[in-house]
């Protein structure tokens, strides 16, 4: 056994460069971010069929009662930052979820009003995943350096694109044998797992510097909305994320009509959505292992940045040449990979140079509430451009301008990151 440690910290640092002390730390945040995406996209596909099943012109709907929910849940989320421990609330916010997760599972295998439910799960899915995801990314932007993050975050970020792989894998082998319902006590388990791997992280902190007080945060209701209006930079990352949504919100919307029109049998919908997450988990999970950190730290963030607005360029022009279902699936692809791959780790480096307060409060309501509000927007945007028979050309147009737009704010994030980096280091004592 002792013999073995040195190859598996020689395969890790041909990788990642590994610095003495950050195994166990990685090992755990890796662990960590490949349950939480492997009960995530377990429960994924179901959405996306509830969601067509629930009518392709409710869409926007749903996704305005998402944005609502998401409204009320972020308040309570401040109120339970400033109150409790990272420690403490930590796992109660997964355990929560688990529970939720109970819930539906009795409503559904009971058939309780089942196109209700569908319509919850479909809001309830959409929160849970921004929710989870982001109390991962702030622990790691608590725990984790500047420094660290451009090293690690990439190779992280493959933990949460291997659950990506696992989770549409289980769903496309197990849906049939066991039936939809079933697959929601699976999601229950990886949750409950990845809660193990949190305290593990917790207990191999990677920088002492960075280890989490035991007092908790402190602080407002609504600490995070005020944080962000304070901040240009906090703002500027705000409006990334807007950009990011709205134009994403398109590309779902041409998905679900694309998808409907190719099919009208449930299951074989269900089948394309887990084949399309599994298409994105495995073009994504080979540029993390081996690429992202070295693309980050060769390029700078902000050049890193600008590389999905280009790629969503590219994609709706492609679906405006051809609206059909093997181009709308390399288009997701393609696109869903550069996010978790390229932009997501960049993003989540943006964190690490802003005040302890804001990682948690500041980038929830970022990744939640301004998240689910671009889908808004960006639904209703959707809707209103269709209205006036725009056509997948117009829309493609506008898409262009936007992502113009996205992409030099990527690049100033990127510069304004480098300043805060450089200040935070030189206040630093030696």
């Amino acid at each position: 056994m002792a013999q073995a440690e040195p190859k598996i910290l020689s395969l890790l640092r041909r990788a990642v460069d590994l610095r003495p002390g950050e195994g166990w730390a990685l090992a755990s945040a890796f662990g960590y971010f490949f349950c939480l995406l492997s009960g995530y996209y377990v429960l994924r596909p179901l959405r996306e069929e509830m969601g067509v099943a629930s009518g392709v012109e409710n869409l926007q709907w749903l996704f305005t009662g998402t944005f609502v929910v998401m409204l009320a849940a972020v308040p309570a989320f401040g109120w339970l930052v400033a109150r409790l421990p990272r420690r403490r609330f930590i796992p109660l916010v997964y355990h929560f979820f688990v529970l939720n997760i109970a819930g539906f599972y009795l409503l559904l295998e009971f058939e309780i009003a089942t196109i209700w439910v569908a319509r919850a799960f479909f809001i309830w899915v959409s929160v849970f995943n921004l929710f989870v995801i982001s109390v991962f990314w702030s622990v790691m932007a608590d725990l984790f350096s500047n420094a660290q993050a451009r090293r690690l975050f990439g190779f992280i970020a493959a933990g949460g694109s291997l659950g990506a792989l696992t989770g549409p894998s289980l769903t496309a082998l197990l849906v049939v044998p066991l039936g939809p319902v079933n697959l929601l006590l699976i999601s229950a388990g990886f949750l409950e797992l990845a809660v193990v791997f949190a305290l593990l992280l917790f207990r191999h902190r990677p920088d002492p510097a960075h280890a989490p007080a035991p007092q908790p945060i402190g602080g407002g209701l609504l600490a995070g909305l005020s944080e962000i209006l304070r901040s240009p930079y906090l703002a500027g990352v705000a409006g990334y994320i807007l950009l990011l949504t709205v134009t994403a919100t398109f590309l779902y919307f041409e998905q679900a009509a694309i998808v409907a029109a190719a099919s009208d049998d449930s299951a074989e919908r269900t089948r394309i959505f887990a084949v399309i997450d599994l298409l994105v988990a495995l073009l994504t999970i080979g540029i993390q292992l081996f690429l992202t950190g070295r693309l980050i730290s060769w390029l700078g963030v902000g050049a890193t940045l600008i590389f999905l607005p280009l790629v969503t360029l590219a994609g709706f022009l492609a679906l405006g040449l051809s609206p059909v279902l093997p181009v709308l699936i390399a288009v997701q692809a393609l696109r869903r990979a550069s996010n978790f791959a390229v932009s997501k780790p960049a993003r989540e480096v943006l964190f690490t140079v802003v005040p302890l307060e804001a990682k948690y409060k500041a980038k929830n309501v970022i990744d939640t509430a301004v998240y689910r509000g671009g889908d808004v927007v960006g639904g209703w945007l959707y809707a209103g451009l269709s209205a006036l028979s725009l056509g997948l050309a117009g829309i493609a147009a506008v898409a262009v301008a936007l992502a113009g737009l996205w992409a030099a704010l990527g690049l100033k994030l990127g510069r304004a990151q480098d300043r805060l980096a450089a200040a935070e280091k030189g206040a630093t004592p030696s």
